[in-house]
């Protein structure tokens, strides 16, 4: 099975540099885990967006959209669930 490549947007990364070390780790190890697969048993594909899914880690969600043609897992926002869907 080919590797993918993971793609952190820049809102999502700064988000991350600001959480307690604990925290960034685990969320740093699920994105990484979506290198070997993409589509985990524990992934969810929004309603009402195109190719967005997300994984849950504790309360924080990771938002991402998967480019199959080039093997690319794009996170576009990782936040608390409370206010994860109100920046998509």
């Amino acid at each position: 099975m080919p590797e993918w490549k993971i793609l952190v947007q820049k809102r999502p990364e700064m988000a991350l540099r600001r959480l307690p070390r604990d925290l960034q780790q685990r969320l740093y190890k699920a994105m990484h885990s979506l290198e070997q697969d993409p589509r985990p048993p524990n992934c969810m594909k929004l309603v009402g967006y195109a190719e967005l899914y997300r994984i849950r880690v504790v309360d924080w969600r990771i938002v991402y959209a998967i480019e199959d043609d080039r093997l690319i897992v794009l996170i576009v926002e990782v936040a608390p669930r409370a206010s994860v869907y109100r920046n998509l």
